[in-house]
Order: C-alpha cells, then structure tokens, then sequence
C-alpha cells in the first residue's frame, strides 16, 4: 500500500485525457462529476482538455496539462510525467487515474491496449509497445484496479500481470434520470418523430466505429432480409446500403432512439462493457448482443438474446426470436431494472468509489 511521504490534501482527484464528450471514458468522467455535484462535492479534474461550454467545467478545479507540439506518441508519456510533478507537490493522494500514468493510485481499467490487439488479431508496432508499457506501469503502480467488467479484471491478469487480491469489479453507471421508459403512447410519438415504420421490427445500432461494431455482420442478417425488418444506425455515417438500412445520423436525444426502436443491437468484436446494451434495457428496449461482451455480465432474462459474433446462424436465431416475441407483442421490457444484476445509478457507483478513496486514505494515515 503507497505511504504519503507528505501531508494529504482533502481534494478528490481525477486524472483523464479530457473533460468533454468524446469517447466512453471521457463519459465515464462526466457522470461521476455530475453524481459528486449533487453532493456538493468539487473534485479536481487534471486533463490536456477541457470543454469550457460544459455545465461539468464550472463544477470542477480544472489543471490542464498542455501536451500542444509533442508528438502523438510521446503525449501520454509526458502526462504522466507532469502528473507525477503535480501529485507531489500539491500532496494529492489518491488520484484516481481514468488515463494511463504512473500517477495512479486508483486506476480505472475501462479497456486494456493489448486485448484489444487480441482480440482484433493485430500485431503490436513499436507504439502499441509504448501504450501497453505505460498501461501496464498505470495498473500495477495502483494500490487498487477497479474493472469496469469481469471480462477486464481477466485481461489485467492475463496481459498485465495484475494480481486479483488488488482488482475491484464495478460496473460503470448509466444516468438513471436520463435512460427509462415511457409510456406506449409516448413511445409511439418518438416513434412516428423519427419516421420509423410501425409494421416492422426496427433494430438500432448505436456506433461511432462501425468495423468494431460489427456492422458488415448486421446488414448481411438485416439489410437485405424478406422479413419485416429495419436496421437503423445512430452515429457515424454509413458506408453501405440495403432495402432495409437507414442511417439516422449523430443523435444527442439517444434515449429516445432507444425508446422509439424495437430492438437494440451490438456485435461488436472487441467491448470491454458496452453501455449501449445497459442503455437501452432501462429504457425498455432488449438487447440483441455478441457473448463475450462486458455488458452481457449483468443482463438477464428476456433483455438479452445473445449470439456468437463468429457464428452467422447464431445471429439469425436470435433475430428470430426476437420477431417471434414482436409478433406476439412480448418484446418491450415490462420492468427493466429487474433486468440487470447491478445498480447502475451514478450514486450507488459513486458510493463504491469513495469506499476504496476513504480506505486509502485511512491507510496512509501516520
């Protein structure tokens, strides 16, 4: 366990490579500065980028770290090296690293550099070499790992050397407030809004990296298919076309594409949780999804018809089972949250966080 060597100062801290909407990790941050400022709690937030339009900027001690004119490869790198500086001299303990740096004393394990190598069949370069070190400097340097999933607590142990005594599980959380049902007379008002066709099992895929998401694999089973189908996806433009696709484009209103679809949809190669799948179930709407994937450790029952993402006719028993259950009206979720194993609340999550920050602290105490 890391002994302060200086006085520790009452900020909470957390390391990441911005404060703004970017990818999930970056998400992951913003719910937990949301959750603390109901509390009345401002946490100090260290990044290379703040969005300064944010509502969660005015919240928050901002330490931007300027990695402008390096190059790409050695930015991470120098991060870690000015956090390290920080850490000491503000006496900041524990930092809570969202971000790979040698600054860590919780790490946040939300994916892991050579799995994902793995798991997409790539042979490391010399800068996947230089990620995977200072990843593996992030997770062993921390006094305690939190695992956004089993499947990740597996892959710091397998690819990191981790030990499990010092690897936490805990699934990330999903805005409770933001992603919920509606009533079928609402639902059928988004519905319409979005001009989706009420005779036909629409499914949604939610992607911003299409190749991952397993997209080719869901217009060969959809796009082209004689049942009454529609495959439509939210995010990154589409590089393909079929009877039954339609692109809906960047949506900032997701819950209600969640709300308004039959069926949510993932076949994604490589995910380390997927809160797509935890999205959709609390708005109502089962989730069609790879086994393998993080977030089908905590769904169950009728929300999940799991498939193998190697297996095409394991995907297209899936999807029909799910329009044998549309047709007989038993596909929407009567009550989602009995469909999850876990809290998802950002409140219940941030309880668990603040644990292992007391614990530490507790520790360090002469």
């Amino acid at each position: 366990m890391p002994a302060a060597t200086h006085p520790m100062t009452p900020a909470l801290v957390f390391a990441n490579h911005g404060l703004r909407h970017s990818g999930g990790i970056e998400r992951y941050l913003l719910t937990l500065v949301d959750a603390l400022h109901e509390r009345a709690i401002r946490p100090t937030v260290v990044a290379r980028r703040f969005d300064r339009a944010l509502p969660e900027y005015d919240w928050v001690d901002a330490v931007a770290v300027r990695t402008y004119g390096l190059p790409a490869a050695l930015r991470d790198r120098w991060f870690s090296r000015r956090l390290v500086e920080l850490k000491r001299r503000h006496g900041w303990y524990p930092v809570i690293g969202l971000n790979q740096t040698r600054a860590s004393d919780i790490a946040i394990c939300g994916s892991t550099h050579p799995g994902w190598l793995a798991v997409t069949g790539q042979r490391p370069g010399w800068r996947d070499r230089m990620t995977s070190a200072l990843e593996h400097d992030h997770f062993n340097g921390a006094a305690v790992v939190i695992a956004h999933s089993r499947l990740m607590a597996a892959q710091l142990e397998q690819h990191h050397g981790v030990a499990a005594a010092r690897i936490v599980v805990l699934h990330p959380p999903v805005d409770t407030r933001r992603f919920h049902p509606v009533s079928a007379e609402r639902r059928l008002v988004l519905r319409r809004r979005l001009g989706l066709p009420e005779d036909r099992l629409v499914f949604l895929l939610a992607s911003t990296g299409h190749a991952r998401k397993g997209l080719d694999l869901l217009v060969r089973a959809l796009g082209h298919s004689t049942e009454p189908v529609l495959l439509v996806v939210a995010g990154r433009p589409v590089d393909a076309s079929a009877p039954n696709l339609r692109w809906l484009g960047y949506r900032s209103d997701i819950e209600d594409v969640y709300r308004a679809v039959d069926c949510t949809v993932m076949a994604s190669r490589f995910e380390p949780f997927g809160l797509v799948g935890v999205e959709s179930v609390l708005c109502g709407t089962p989730l069609i999804g790879a086994r393998g994937m993080g977030c089908l450790e905590v769904i169950v029952g009728d929300a999940l018809l799991p498939f193998d993402v190697a297996d095409g006719a394991s995907l297209d028993a899936a999807i029909a089972q799910a329009l044998q259950r549309w047709r007989a009206g038993r596909l929407a979720l009567a009550d989602p949250r009995a469909s999850l194993r876990y809290d998802p609340s950002a409140q219940a999550h941030l309880d668990a966080l603040l644990g292992w920050v007391e614990r530490l602290r507790n520790a360090a105490l002469p």
